[in-house]
């Protein structure tokens, strides 16, 4: 990867989110990094920094939502700002789909991801 994030590389990271391959996620991810997730008990939902802090929530979603998935996903990137917009699935141990859009806007330093906020429709779990 170049000191530039592309578009190409959020559309891999976003393919790699969907294989769980948390190696091929992180790539695009400073030491640094931040994450704020969709929900928490802040305003801002939950405050999650460090690389491997944030590669540990992703891996726990996967852990929670074996088919958790991103579809319908697409980017843009400009300067040191990116949007990806996204529908997220995935079904909970108990059984309960999630489908839901939403969208990630990130701060990038040197190409690599510095912020991610995580935005996702407030939708009722449907049934299994």
């Amino acid at each position: 990867m170049s000191n530039t994030l592309t578009a190409e590389d959020l559309a891999a990271t976003f393919d790699a989110f969907n294989q769980h391959d948390v190696d091929a996620v992180m790539k695009v991810f400073a030491d640094d990094a931040v994450f704020y997730t969709v929900g928490g008990a802040e305003v801002y939902g939950t405050k999650v920094e460090g690389k491997d802090a944030i590669a540990a929530a992703f891996s726990a979603v996967w852990a929670g939502m074996k088919d958790a998935h991103w579809d319908h996903h697409s980017h843009f990137v400009h300067g040191d700002r990116a949007v990806s917009e996204w529908t997220f699935t995935g079904t909970n141990a108990q059984g309960q789909r999630v489908e839901a859009q939403g969208a990630d806007l990130f701060t990038v330093r040197d190409g690599k991801i510095i912020v991610k906020q995580a935005f996702r429709k407030d939708r009722p779990l449907q049934a299994g």
